[in-house]
């Protein structure tokens, strides 16, 4: 992101008469009247807002939000931190996506976040902003929003909720779903047994302690110099969460006096850094759209050959599931969590580039130890040689696609079989509950028409169950294919994000049953083993399905999303396609 401020020095200090604020509160004219009667009118006097910062604190907040349920309490230790710094704190409240509740996907409202996000920051009288986040989509949505508007920002993540347990066994978020119901599918769990994974897997707020998509965009957030450094590996439920978020009210209102704004803090050292960090926790495949989405907004050529480079020289090193085969985010966190998870990257980190904290990211990891070396491994001894994520591209993606490596049965490394294609979850979901259905483990399973415009909204329906004729048989893994994302709590042999997506006519749409479909990870290719020829007879034949919306946002969120090798933001709200706007008119 461009700036036109002064190049960042701790010893510059703005005057009062410079914070943004001034122009609403200062004047001695009717408009400024009207601001400062009103404030008055809620009991605030003078005292408490002439000549210091105020801070907009963004409340992601819902009760319907389980992940973010500590927020409401949060938002009043924040508070108290910018109060003992004298700045003058002000909660703003912005929509919820809890990735839980919301249909058909979060990902259909990340852009509506962001930029609501945006205006709220422009149009309010504020002079930095906390956002508040955690839940899957809402770190990229405010990180989005704050960068357009170009305010000091800083980022509280809201923390993983603390270890599942049933029956004396640790659960995790998500994957352990996924494993149990197909054990109750193939009739190795009991109702009793059911319920008690029901009311053990998630025992207090937090978001999802699996290096799923939460635990992902914290860490990114973190290793972006955007979190006070290695704060997204607290445990919401544990007390250093609550001063942690006094910290950073007390830090923003430092911030602002600095001009600390955010394009000196995310530059292409910043996504450099963000990416190996991702790759060496085992990522969720859901950080490819975010990343790419973020550095669009950043105003940063960052694409997906960028991540696939990374990927390949960046070993997994967190042993934390999916990834993993035993330890969660609190054992990450009393490990060492992210700072002593980036001191042993510190050869493949920018280490001079600018954090929140004012301090670079190379200071702010001094004195960081290692307490388990089983969960944050040495890089000679990692989960997986290669980072989590892996690009790849062919005749079914000419413009990619994702999978993860790390999270699946190594026999996929390379695999060719038949596809077995559906064009809705519904179809898909019929199919493989069948136990008569033909199918066999060398089969691909093929979903389409579940991409950014298909879904809509690209949900997670990637993870394909595995049809219940072959649970029976003892498979728990086959290849599996689509443009929709999965969940980073998920794992199996699954291809996810293909681009173009079958909806707008990629070539996904032209694929058939019994068609060989050929994947090849270590060369990363993914192709469909048809002439050329026929593959023109057949878009001859295709026709474009009918549109998902006929108004409102989801009308507008299918003419201008992107496709998922682009991030999937709306193409109007990246900065080639025009400038920012300014500071609003205030008469």
């Amino acid at each position: 992101m461009s700036s036109s401020h002064t190049p960042y020095t701790k010893e510059r200090r703005k005057e009062s008469s410079e914070l943004r604020s001034a122009r609403w509160f200062g004047p001695d004219d009717l408009r400024s009247f009207g601001h400062r009667s009103r404030i008055m009118q809620m009991g605030y006097a003078p005292e408490d807002w002439a000549g210091k910062p105020i801070i907009g604190i963004i409340n992601t907040w819902s009760d319907l939000n389980p992940c973010h349920a500590h927020f409401r309490h949060r938002v009043e230790d924040v508070k108290r931190g910018v109060l003992q710094m004298g700045g003058f704190p002000v909660e703003m409240p912005a929509i919820t996506l809890s990735e839980s509740f919301m249909k058909p996907t979060t990902m259909l409202y990340r852009n509506m976040l962001a930029m609501e996000v945006e205006e709220q920051i422009r149009a309010h009288p504020v002079d930095g902003v906390v956002l508040l986040g955690g839940c899957d989509k809402t770190t990229p949505a405010l990180i989005m929003g704050a960068l357009s508007a170009g305010l000091p920002m800083i980022y509280l993540p809201a923390g993983p909720m603390l270890r599942g347990n049933y029956a004396g066994q640790q659960l995790g978020s998500g994957s352990d779903a996924w494993k149990y119901w197909d054990e109750r599918r193939a009739g190795c769990i009991t109702d009793k047994q059911w319920l008690g994974i029901e009311g053990g897997i998630a025992r207090s707020y937090g978001h999802c302690m699996t290096m799923g998509t939460a635990s992902t965009m914290t860490a990114i957030a973190d290793a972006m110099g955007l979190c006070l450094t290695g704060v997204s590996s607290i445990p919401a439920a544990d007390a250093n969460h609550i001063r942690m978020a006094s910290a950073c009210g007390r830090r923003i209102v430092e911030m602002v006096w600095e001009d600390l704004v955010p394009g000196k803090i995310v530059t292409r050292d910043a996504f450099h850094n963000a990416t190996t960090v991702a790759m060496a926790t085992g990522c969720s495949t859901n950080a490819v759209v975010h990343l790419l989405a973020m550095a669009r907004r950043a105003g940063i050529d960052w694409t997906l050959d960028d991540l696939d480079r990374m990927g390949r020289t960046t070993p997994v090193i967190a042993n934390i599931r999916p990834s993993g085969d035993k330890y969660l985010m609190e054992d990450f966190y009393y490990a060492g969590g992210l700072l002593a998870l980036m001191s042993r990257l510190k050869e493949k980190l920018v280490l001079d580039a600018l954090t929140v904290t004012g301090d670079t990211l190379g200071e702010n990891l001094e004195g960081a130890e290692i307490y388990n070396e089983d969960v944050i491994r040495p890089l000679s001894n990692p989960v997986y040689h290669e980072g989590s994520l892996a690009v790849l591209r062919g005749n079914l993606c000419p413009d990619g696609a994702v999978i993860k490596p790390s999270a699946c049965d190594q026999r996929f490394q390379q695999h060719t079989g038949p596809a077995l294609v559906f064009d809705s979850y519904p179809e898909m979901k019929a199919a493989i509950d069948d136990e008569n259905l033909e199918v066999t483990p060398d089969h691909v399973l093929v979903l389409r028409n579940a991409g950014p415009l298909g879904g809509p909204g690209m949900p997670e329906w990637g993870m394909l169950p595995i049809p219940k004729a072959l649970i029976k048989q003892g498979h728990r893994d086959m290849l599996r294919i689509s443009d929709a994302r999965m969940s980073g709590t998920s794992y199996g042999a699954c291809v996810l994000h293909v681009a173009p997506e079958s909806f707008v006519g990629g070539p996904l749409a032209l694929l058939r049953t019994g068609d060989l479909v050929r994947l090849d990870i270590p060369n990363r290719s993914l192709d469909m083993l048809v002439s050329d020829e026929e593959l023109e007879k057949r878009r001859a034949e295709w026709k474009q399905p009918e549109p998902r919306f006929e108004r409102g946002y989801g009308w507008m969120f299918a003419r201008h999303v992107t496709q998922a090798d682009k991030g999937c933001d709306f193409d109007y709200l990246s900065p080639e396609f025009g400038r920012t706007a300014g500071e609003p008119d205030i008469f």
